[in-house]
């Protein structure tokens, strides 16, 4: 079976420094893939080059066997990739059910559509829907802005899957979130997974939330894969400790 997603020999230099360098590896469907590695390690970088933000100095990257180099955000979004940033892309003036909406119209139609389609452009059902599987229908009316971080991380996420996306790329889901909404977070992406079938990586320095939430990590030092396996294997392998785990 095809991969969903097929990085091969990506590699991208700024001047004299290499940022990543000969990065490979795929995501099958169904999967969810860690990404950790120390700060400075490439990893926002290569995350970059495949979405769309930045041009790879070299190397290929294909969306379910279709070459996706160098397209623009804008172009993978409509092919089916979703993500979530670092900083937060709610918009705080509108409530959680018009964001997820207006997530959902990325995906879909243009202007005319949006201009003399049905205010809710169609999407109301399942912005309905994700409102509950994210557990967020008490907070369906209000602000996003209002919003607790951790549940701002919530509404983020479901954002990311409004459209169901082939794919969705989650950078630093965990980062700022407390311990009680971590475990609602991790809980609904695994729920995700199971119940959807979705597919998803997860760039990520909160090491219990990976291992606990992927099926398989790699791990990144100095822009290269130093290590890749199950989580149990990536925990013990001394590469890792040396390079991240021991720091």
């Amino acid at each position: 079976m095809t991969p969903v997603l097929q990085v091969a020999n990506l590699r991208k230099t700024f001047g004299g420094i290499v940022a990543v360098d000969d990065v490979s590896f795929t995501v099958e469907k169904g999967e969810i893939l860690g990404i950790i590695g120390p700060n400075g390690c490439g990893k926002s970088t290569m995350f970059n080059c495949i979405l769309g933000q930045l041009k790879p100095t070299a190397g290929t990257v294909h969306l379910g066997g279709q070459d996706i180099t160098g397209l623009s955000p804008h172009r993978l979004n409509h092919m089916g990739v979703g993500r979530t940033f670092q900083l937060l892309q709610v918009f705080g003036e509108l409530t959680v059910r018009e964001n997820l909406i207006l997530a959902g119209q990325e995906h879909q139609g243009g202007m005319a559509g949006r201009l003399f389609g049905p205010r809710d452009a169609g999407l109301g059902a399942k912005a309905d829907q994700m409102i509950g599987f994210f557990r967020l229908g008490h907070l369906a009316q209000e602000r996003a802005g209002r919003l607790s971080y951790g549940q701002q991380k919530l509404l983020d996420a479901a954002m990311a899957f409004m459209a169901g996306p082939e794919l969705v790329l989650l950078d630093e889901p965990a980062g700022g979130v407390n311990l009680t909404m971590l475990g609602d977070l991790r809980e609904r992406l695994a729920a995700m997974n199971r119940e959807a079938g979705a597919t998803f990586v997860v760039i990520e320095h909160n090491m219990e939330f990976v291992m606990a939430l992927c099926s398989r990590v790699i791990v990144l030092a100095e822009g290269r894969i130093i290590a890749s396996g199950t989580p149990a294997a990536v925990r013990s392998d001394p590469r890792v400790i040396d390079a991240y785990l021991g720091k």
